[in-house]
């Protein structure tokens, strides 16, 4: 069993204690290596424990690439993620249900590219209109995603994570316009005491 094990962890690259991003679930954390008898065949599995969801799963190892199981991002995925979410939202002029198709699609590819650019395109800043509750639901789920997986990389905590990525948020170019065009109607100035909010 034990060698069995090793040579599990060796094939498929995935060790006992190593975090993981499964698409439909985010990021867990692999538990064990684990043999089980189904219907007379020996089948290896991986224990994966989601510990937020308070969540078991056993993924048999065979299976492993289909459902598209990674390794965590390095740094440099990270960094590319949150330069992602500093870009210029771009939200598609379709019907809100094929959007909203698209984006739990992107979701749950488990790609942290593909979820960071949900997390850009569904955010909105205080001054900007109220969000419908399934873009409310679909912003935190990719949030919640992204965070769950910087926080993992990083070695910091899903608090830390989300500050970082908010952060990154505002500094998006239109955000900047739109924060200074809300501050300029709202004190009902002209441009020179524009350049003086803005600064």
């Amino acid at each position: 069993m034990a060698t069995s094990t090793k040579k599990t962890a060796q094939r498929q690259g995935f060790k006992t204690g190593e975090y993981i991003v499964y698409p439909a679930h985010g990021v867990g954390q692999v538990t064990a290596i684990e043999e089980q008898n189904v219907a007379g065949h020996s089948l290896e599995l991986l224990v994966i424990v989601f510990e937020q969801d308070k969540m078991t799963l056993r993924v048999p190892v065979a299976k492993i690439t289909s459902v598209g199981m990674r390794k965590l991002g390095d740094p440099t995925a990270v960094k590319k993620a949150l330069e992602t979410v500093r870009g210029r939202p771009r939200v598609k002029r379709t019907m809100w249900s094929r959007r909203a198709q698209e984006y739990e699609a992107k979701i749950n590819s488990g790609d942290l590219n593909s979820i960071s650019e949900v997390v850009r395109d569904l955010f909105r800043s205080e001054s900007q209109p109220e969000q419908s509750y399934s873009e409310r639901q679909l912003y935190e789920a990719a949030l919640d995603r992204m965070a769950r997986e910087i926080a993992a990389v990083n070695k910091c905590s899903e608090t830390e994570a989300i500050k970082q990525i908010e952060q990154n948020l505002a500094k998006s170019p239109s955000r900047i316009k739109a924060a200074e065009a809300a501050l300029a109607a709202e004190a009902g100035t002209d441009e020179d005491d524009d350049k003086e909010v803005a600064a």
